[in-house]
């Protein structure tokens, strides 16, 4: 099976079996902590009659959001070639579309892993009954695909994105003017006569200022800038917050 057919089929296999209540803060940071269950692939191979749930914890962190096209999604790192792989598809499916990019802390060491006797439903709803009695609402229960559970992960983080923009976001970036109709109604990405995101020239604005109060590494700047290569635009600006030092 090719890779691409490999995660139409993880996809189509992930549930979010709990969503979190909360979405993703509009103008802080956000922990998202999430059980992902899958079956283990040895069950089919050795004919293993008694269930097994495989039960991964983990938590994803994400820093304030800012606007982007879903094409920036791809500067994510810590992913494998097969999430990544899934972040393309999803962007390519309209890549005009506004998007939000969290500065997401995406660490593949697992907090935790364990195996347990229990059907994988069984497993999800004893979680879920756990989760609500500790009152955690930036908490997940997801079902995924063994093999692929990471894709699995890569959907959720997805959909998670998805709804907190259109559920949260989307009103205030609208006010702001960083979104504008797209060609159907859709919400695009605001841009200048350069094709670069309005959001993305005020960040790096904010950047200038947070750099020449010393609250921010020049080589943060520099990143941001190569990011939309547009260095050589501010590069005088750039190297004259060093003279000014």
């Amino acid at each position: 099976m090719e890779m691409e057919e490999r995660i139409r089929y993880a996809i189509e296999q992930t549930r979010i079996l709990k969503p979190p209540r909360q979405l993703l803060a509009t103008f802080g940071s956000s922990v998202v902590y999430y059980y992902l269950l899958t079956e283990p692939l040895y069950l089919k191979v050795m004919g293993k009659k008694k269930p097994e749930t495989v039960i991964r914890e983990g938590k994803l962190s994400w820093g304030r959001p800012r606007l982007i096209t879903p094409y920036y999604m791809f500067k994510m790192e810590g992913f494998s070639e097969e999430a990544r792989e899934t972040l393309q598809m999803l962007a390519e499916k309209d890549p005009n579309l506004a998007a939000v990019l969290y500065e997401m802390e995406y660490k593949k060491g697992l907090e935790k892993m364990s195996i347990v006797s229990n059907p994988l439903f069984s497993v999800a709803e004893k979680i879920s009954e756990k989760i609500e009695r500790k009152n955690e609402p930036l908490t997940a229960v997801i079902k995924g695909l063994g093999e692929l559970w990471d894709v699995s992960l890569t959907w959720f983080i997805h959909k998670m994105i998805e709804n907190s923009f259109y559920f949260s976001q989307l009103p205030d970036f609208g006010k702001r003017g960083l979104i504008t109709p797209g060609r159907f109604g859709q919400p695009a990405v605001a841009r200048d006569e350069f094709g670069i995101p309005l959001a993305a020239r005020n960040e790096i604005e904010q950047m200038f200022a947070l750099v020449k109060r010393g609250a921010l590494e020049p080589s943060e700047l520099k990143k941001e800038l190569d990011r939309w290569r547009v260095f050589e635009e501010y590069q005088d600006r750039f190297f004259n917050l060093f003279r000014k030092r």
